[in-house]
């Protein structure tokens, strides 16, 4: 594991389509099952893309074959059950716009009580596995405000839809900025004792990352909200929601360890330490729900491209 420093920005968080369509898909979900609209997106939404758009097929293929060993042919069977179960995780988002709800089963919920009902702020470090905007609706913080940093969707209609959504649950968002100024904002978020919500597996522009092992391979992971905790010297969670069935999803709560460091040289180790804590939570998770990665790029950058 180690601190290094990189230009690379290889996402930049969209949601295709129209924003007629978005409209349309929010009014169709709040009066439609939604098993039915998870039939239409397996018969022709994820045709679509395994076909049109390759290279988010070879990056996942190479993730069952190379990470998860899987044979060829299950390595292929699982690409389009990735796609699909990535429908389903759109639909349910939009389903949630238009007024309908998923059960949820938390493990860790005691834990994260705990944390959201003292004094200390706290950081929430999540992934793009599973379908993560949907805590925002169940995990209820009455004492504190939650401020998710996310990219600025280019669809209005999602933004005001999430809005909308978050708004009575006390979750705000906060824009990646080309300054990095919500560096700034999300460590004041966390001294005035509220939760700054980041991304685990996002480098989100910014020029430092770490090195952790993560399934069988170095992999880059940013290394702001690891730093932040450490530097605040407040708790961290990891908070993973994975789909389970049509209408349940399964919230897991991963406290990570920040313990003080008797020296400069392991406070500077520190950050590193916490963030394989979370890669190796990340891995966990996905060995369970193999499926619900869904990172559409070369996670693991310094592989060969050959299958």
């Amino acid at each position: 594991m180690k601190e290094q420093q990189t230009n690379a920005t290889p996402w930049q968080g969209t949601t295709d389509g129209l924003p007629w369509m978005h409209r349309a898909l929010i009014r169709v979900l709040g009066v439609v099952p939604v098993g039915f609209v998870y039939a239409i997106a397996a018969v022709f939404v994820v045709p679509f893309y395994v076909l049109a758009r390759p290279q988010g097929y070879l990056v996942q293929y190479r993730f069952f074959r190379r990470r998860l060993a899987f044979w060829p042919l299950k390595a292929f069977c699982y690409v389009i059950l990735n796609h699909y179960r990535f429908a389903q995780v759109i639909i349910d988002r939009f389903a949630v716009y238009g007024g309908r709800r998923f059960r949820f089963e938390v493990e860790g919920l005691d834990d994260y009580n705990l944390l959201a009902e003292g004094k200390s702020g706290f950081v929430q470090v999540f992934s793009h596995a599973g379908n993560y905007e949907l805590a925002g609706y169940e995990l209820r913080q009455p004492r504190k405000r939650l401020y998710a940093l996310l990219f600025r969707d280019g669809s209005q209609t999602i933004m005001e839809n999430r809005a909308s959504v978050f708004a009575p649950n006390g979750v705000e968002m906060v824009f990646v900025q080309p300054d990095m100024s919500h560096i700034f904002l999300l460590n004041n978020v966390v001294r005035d004792g509220n939760i700054a919500s980041i991304p685990g597996d996002r480098i989100f522009g910014s020029r430092k990352f770490v090195e952790c092992q993560f399934l069988g391979a170095s992999a880059r992971f940013p290394l702001g909200p690891f730093q932040l905790a450490v530097t605040r010297q407040v708790p961290i969670v990891a908070i993973f929601v994975m789909k389970e069935s049509w209408s349940r999803y399964r919230i897991f709560v991963r406290r990570l360890t920040v313990e003080p460091a008797p020296s400069a040289a392991s406070r500077r180790a520190l950050p590193t330490l916490v963030a394989q804590q979370f890669a190796t939570a990340l891995e966990q998770v996905l060995r369970r729900y193999p499926e619900q990665w869904f990172n559409y790029f070369d996670f693991w950058q310094n592989e060969d491209s050959d299958i």
